[in-house]
């Protein structure tokens, strides 16, 4: 299967902190709310949160005591500082990754995810939160509007693309959710028990504005098959006492 070049010729500006975007804090909220009960059932030792924006994130309900902020800009939140795309981990050796909106603002997203596949250990988890194009902020983002926005530098792949990229790695796709209903290139926006929310969560949630897919690294067991035929025994079955019974019996007559 081949897959469209995701790689640019450009890197493009970076959003290192969640209030550089219009409506940012509010992403930031709704994202951790909605990873609050993902982060529950992810187990292990290590968890790497890729990128600024994944961790600014605190995730308080992980089980996972080892979390790992990594970036390429060192901050007060920053433990490790490095290229998303040249990941320095160790083979097998992360058990979880969080990765939100790093796709977006990728040079080339699809050696982001190679290394993911590389570090990752056997059945451990990515989760990947990124931008809807189909939403109403992915066609204003064409639009000449607020141009200052960095969201005017992300390239939004749309969530069955890049569930496409984890599959062909062996990656089974366990969640899908999606988040916020909004422009997003507006100051302004709908509250999130509002009618008009409410509804297009339950009838149109292909056009939010975000989402978020939660996937896992499937092990192959490398198992003998067993052969189905089996050969003819040479022996008797029959039990010895009989067969002893049966002799004694002829030597009488």
């Amino acid at each position: 299967m081949l897959l469209r070049a995701a790689k640019r010729l450009k890197t493009p500006k970076y959003p290192e902190k969640w209030e550089y975007l219009s409506q940012g804090e509010r992403v930031k909220e709704e994202l951790e709310s909605a990873l609050s009960p993902v982060v529950e059932t992810l187990f292990g030792y290590y968890l790497v949160k890729v990128g600024s924006l994944s961790s600014e994130l605190e995730l308080a309900s992980s089980p996972i005591k080892h979390k790992v902020n990594f970036a390429t800009k060192a901050s007060k939140h920053i433990h490790l500082c490095g290229q998303s795309n040249q990941l320095p981990f160790q083979n097998n050796s992360v058990d979880a990754f969080i990765v939100l909106a790093e796709l977006d603002f990728a040079q080339d997203p699809h050696q982001i995810v190679r290394e993911i596949d590389r570090t990752i250990t056997a059945n451990g988890h990515v989760v990947i939160a990124g931008f809807n194009p189909f939403s109403v902020a992915g066609i204003m983002k064409y639009l000449p509007i607020n141009r200052n926005n960095l969201l005017h530098q992300g390239r939004f792949f749309t969530a069955a693309r890049v569930k496409d990229w984890l599959q062909l790695l062996d990656f089974e796709i366990v969640q899908q959710e999606h988040l916020i209903y909004s422009a997003l290139f507006m100051r302004k926006s709908l509250s999130e028990k509002s009618r008009v929310m409410r509804w297009c969560k339950q009838y149109m949630p292909w056009f939010s504005s975000m989402y978020v897919i939660v996937a896992r690294k499937r092990e192959i067991p490398l198992s003998p098959i067993k052969s189905k035929w089996k050969l003819k025994p040479k022996f008797n079955n029959a039990p010895a006492t009989a067969t002893m019974s049966n002799t004694a019996s002829a030597r009488r007559r």
